[in-house]
């Protein structure tokens, strides 16, 4: 296939060398690709919070956070965690290569940089990249927010929507850390006589977050066990803004988490459902309750909620 063909793709070039940077980007350019550079481990994992390359080149030794951490650190982001990384060394010996590996890269390459080994490797990264990235999206097609982990509790993959409504149930970061601990103890109590496997379960959680459940979808590999994760709000709430507003089933559960403070994006994320839905929900919420605005109809819910 043409290198044309990739222009779109992005590659995060991370290497503490201008010259190195300098070289690579022109080359790479030239290629079709999008270059993001960075020069530092800690600098590369601040663009991944914003961007999501298609594959990242990083360097093995830097100064302060070398690449192995850096992968390290790139690979516990669900947005990151699918992206292939080739490691840049001018290290040969065999413990440095087993290291770069084990760090999460998938290749590496010996400096000095062959361009078009480099072009080569990269175009085979991408489409091995694309053939699992299919996959996920066709299971993500049955629901967003699935994700993947191993035998032993530890985590394959997520989908971002997953990651995210994750931290927002949570109401902080990493939020997915609770999620896992729960489908590891779920994981230990698999094999118990009598133990049903196709039966929902909660995520624990403290503080005023969305109530998380689980359901195990089956084994999709050797040592790959998925499960959907879903936000519910408390169904007597729902029924009691229901019948109180005379609302839809979406309605009451939109008006549930305004009334808990939630913005539109979280309950997107809560709910399963875009931003524009989200408002459009609101407007037929804000007409019921006789209201103008989310304040009040915040308010309006609490009274029938909390008897305010």
């Amino acid at each position: 296939m043409p290198e044309a063909a990739y222009r779109r793709d992005i590659v995060l070039l991370v290497d503490d060398s201008p010259e190195a940077l300098g070289f690579l980007t022109e080359a790479l350019e030239q290629a079709g690709y999008s270059v993001l550079i960075s020069t530092s481990g800690q600098g590369a994992l601040g663009i991944v919070e914003r961007i999501t390359p298609d594959l990242i080149l990083l360097d093995a030794v830097m100064p302060g956070m070398d690449g192995f951490e850096t992968c390290r650190r790139l690979k516990a982001n669900p947005s990151a965690a699918q992206t292939p990384v080739v490691f840049m060394t001018g290290l040969t010996d065999t413990s440095h290569i087993v290291h770069a590996l084990e760090s999460g890269g998938v290749d590496y390459l010996t400096k000095p940089i062959n361009i078009d080994e480099l072009r080569a490797r990269i175009r085979v990264h991408l489409a091995n990249a694309r053939s699992a990235q299919s996959a996920r999206v066709a299971l993500d097609a049955a629901g967003r927010h699935l994700l993947a982990v191993k035998g032993d509790g530890a985590l394959q993959w997520s989908t971002p929507q997953a990651a995210r409504l994750a931290d927002t149930a949570a109401g902080r970061e990493n939020g997915l850390d609770q999620v896992l601990a729960e489908i590891g103890r779920w994981m230990k109590d698999r094999g118990r006589p009598g133990f049903a496997q196709d039966a929902p379960f909660s995520v624990a959680h403290t503080g005023e977050t969305a109530t998380l459940q689980l359901a195990f979808l089956g084994s999709i590999g050797p040592d790959e066990f998925l499960f959907r994760l879903t936000a519910a709000s408390n169904r007597g709430e729902d029924e009691r803004l229901r019948r109180a507003f005379s609302l839809t089933v979406r309605e009451s559960e939109v008006l549930v988490w305004i009334a808990r403070g939630k913005s539109n994006r979280d309950i997107g994320e809560i709910l399963g459902l875009s931003a524009r839905t989200v408002n459009k929900h609101l407007e037929q919420i804000y007409v019921k309750l006789g209201v103008e605005n989310r304040a009040s109809a915040a308010v309006r819910a609490a009274q029938v909620l909390h008897g305010d």
